[in-house]
């Protein structure tokens, strides 16, 4: 793994973690709206911008290690694909070495 894609891996995975806490907080949250708000899940560690997506949009992004929410442009062709788009956001899916690191970070929040 290049020092690149491991950086990109890390950073997207900072910012999952961040939106799950986020997710956490609404759901203990009496009433909680069926949206979310979300962090870009890109590698751009700069990146500020919010998503919003339905909890099952999310729950969907969320279901295989390897993909995140981004908006959209904000994909990295060397080391992602996009796997599905709306006109909110972008799910992309890292490839190769960049997904191996996904997953295993994954693993380690866990």
């Amino acid at each position: 793994m290049t020092a690149t894609e491991k950086r990109l891996a890390l950073n997207e995975a900072l910012f999952r973690e961040t939106n799950e806490r986020l997710e956490e907080r609404v759901q203990d949250t009496v009433g909680a709206e069926d949206e979310l708000e979300i962090l870009c899940e890109c590698g751009n560690l700069d990146c500020s911008e919010r998503l919003v997506l339905s909890r099952e949009e999310y729950a969907s992004v969320r279901s295989d290690p390897a993909q995140f929410a981004v908006k959209p442009g904000h994909e990295i062709a060397d080391v992602e694909a996009v796997v599905a788009r709306s006109d909110r956001f972008e799910v992309v899916r890292k490839q190769g070495v960049a997904a191996e690191a996904a997953e295993f970070l994954e693993h380690e929040q866990k």
